[in-house]
């Protein structure tokens, strides 16, 4: 039964890869976000079609669902990919924080058609000194007394 339920979802992830790479919106990825057997969310890889590099399957549903829900978070929410997350969609859905992401195809196997995200998983254990793109650490003191009004702040809706 559930793996029935899944393949359905996962399917319909799946559909939507190849609908948004036949019609040009981006690469060959497609996610749904699902709540209690509804899909609330979908996305197709948007990144080349809306010059937005944040624009992969996975967000895209992901703000979609979430505007529908009026929530920054998916509780009790499924996400179905097609493709095992990349590090950036990766770090959304844990901040979203869905209760399972069942994929198809692997990071491996995207690798094999030039999607390889293997560089940013280097990157991002690489000190910040040695990194490929130089991260340069410029502490000030406004910034700090932002954070300081922040942690006092009683207003504040923590996530």
């Amino acid at each position: 039964m559930q793996k029935e339920r899944d393949n359905t979802y996962l399917e319909r992830a799946i559909e939507l890869s190849k609908q948004g790479m036949q019609s040009g919106l981006g690469g060959p990825f497609g996610c749904v976000v699902v709540l209690n057997d509804e899909i609330i969310g979908e996305g197709t890889n948007k990144v080349t079609s809306s010059n937005d590099p944040t624009a992969h399957a996975e967000v895209v549903a992901i703000r979609m669902a979430c505007n529908k829900l009026g929530s920054y978070q998916l509780t009790g929410c499924e996400i179905y990919t097609s493709c095992e997350p990349c590090p950036m969609c990766l770090g959304a859905i844990y901040w979203a924080r869905p209760k399972r992401v069942i994929y198809a195809n692997t990071k491996e196997e995207a690798a094999a058609i030039e999607f390889d995200d293997q560089f940013i998983y280097k990157e991002i254990s690489t000190g910040m000194r040695d990194r490929k793109i130089p991260f340069i650490h410029h502490p000030h003191p406004k910034a700090k007394e932002v954070f300081e009004a922040w942690k006092n702040w009683e207003g504040k809706k923590k996530y």
